[in-house]
């Protein structure tokens, strides 16, 4: 199969309209990706047709509600191959995971004088809950540094772990620079040392297929909206040796087996992580997003964003003055640069005007920033619905802007 990218823009309303007069060209998907209207029309299903809250009704509406929220978590398991559904527990998101995962994982493990190794690309979402946790329980975060063209140097990776070391916590791919990481080769080294990996997942579950049995990494996170999903819905997987061992991170509602005022029991899994009604229109929307990546197939879809990055980086590479960050081997389909003296944040309130959206700034990455000693970068990331022709308005665009700075 092969990508009709006429086909799938139809499937995207919102890219149907213009801004300052100009088509819209959307070149910020890493920060969150249109969502199709096979996955509107899902969300539109359940407060149309079965809205009830779950888990808890005896009613046909809750019994109809129940059920598509599990089916979604079913969905969640086989889209990243985890061995049982109940090892996949529903959050907000990428950032909710890794603070529920620092919380629980370090309440019950974790002392001080523990290690914790994540790396100098790594986004804030994974960076925060860390250090929240050092002020907690005295823990030390180490930090795999990278080289120039923004790949992890696994050497000094090997350096930082020790005894001392409970955790390894990085990104699959960055959202600054698009690198891929060897995580494969960083849970194999760091599982000889009987050391658990968390792989943040956030940039990677649209662009590349995730096996988490194959990786054998021991958590797996992932938001939905950036995988054409609604906002406020995301998953994780975990091992369930963990996720047994592992203080709930949130009480109240659903996530107990019995209360009283003496005590309280926790239920089992997924349920003693997921407190409170969840967001079961999101489970189903997110559902939905994962049926539609399937159907065009990620390899097909890996393939044309692949295309689309290579042929921007041929165009953009003739514009004088301009300097790329992140010129990894391994990258998906995000590139950040600068051009000149120009500031990141004049050039893309420019490129808006043209109808053209990026991403500027330090993208949540500021260590990363710090690095290469810049405020930040414009960021183009590519989705499947973009075009050639849409990148050959974002070459002409900052060509104009630097033209008009001289």
């Amino acid at each position: 199969m092969s990508i009709d990218i006429q086909k799938i823009r139809k499937d995207f309303p919102i890219l149907n309209q213009t801004v300052y007069g100009k088509p819209l060209a959307y070149f910020d998907n890493a920060a969150t990706a249109h969502k199709p209207v096979q996955v509107i029309n899902a969300i539109d299903e359940v407060y149309t047709k079965y809205n009830s809250n779950i888990h808890r009704g005896v009613h046909h509406l809750s019994n109809v509600c129940t059920q598509a929220f599990e089916d979604a978590r079913i969905k969640v398991q086989q889209f990243v191959n985890a061995p049982n559904a109940h090892e996949i527990i529903f959050t907000r998101g990428t950032t909710e995971a890794i603070n529920l995962i620092a919380s629980s994982f370090g309440e019950t493990f974790l002392k001080e004088g523990d290690e914790i190794i994540v790396s100098q690309l790594e986004h804030h979402s994974n960076i925060v809950p860390w250090q929240l946790l050092e002020k907690r329980k005295g823990i030390t975060l180490k930090v795999i540094p990278i080289n120039d063209d923004g790949e992890l140097m696994l050497d000094r990776f090997e350096e930082l772990l020790s005894d001392k070391t409970k955790l390894v916590s990085v990104a699959h791919i960055s959202n600054a620079l698009g690198t891929i990481n060897p995580i494969k080769k960083i849970i194999t080294t760091a599982h000889a040392n009987n050391i658990p990996v968390m792989i943040d997942g956030a940039q990677a579950v649209q662009h590349v297929k995730v096996d988490v049995q194959e990786l054998d990494c021991d958590f797996y996170v992932f938001s939905g909206h950036k995988l054409y999903g609604p906002t406020g819905i995301g998953a994780f997987y975990g091992k369930e040796k963990w996720l047994n061992q592992m203080e709930p991170y949130q009480g109240g509602g659903e996530m107990i087996q019995t209360v009283s005022f003496e005590g309280t029991t926790f239920n089992e899994l997924p349920f003693k992580f997921e407190a409170g009604t969840p967001d079961y229109s999101g489970a189903v929307g997110l559902a939905a997003a994962i049926d539609y990546v399937n159907n065009l197939g990620l390899k097909n879809i890996a393939a044309y964003e692949h295309e689309l990055h290579d042929y921007a980086m041929k165009k953009l590479s003739d514009i004088p003055n301009i300097q790329f960050y992140g010129t990894a081997k391994e990258k998906a389909s995000v590139i950040s640069f600068n051009v000149g003296n120009i500031h990141p944040f004049d050039m893309g309130t420019l490129l808006d005007k043209m109808g053209l959206a990026v991403r500027t700034g330090h993208h949540c990455a500021q260590p990363l920033m710090q690095r290469y000693n810049i405020p930040g970068t414009v960021r183009a990331s590519f989705a499947v619905y973009n075009t050639k022709e849409e990148i050959d308005r974002l070459v002409e665009g900052v060509i104009k802007v630097s033209q008009l700075f001289g």
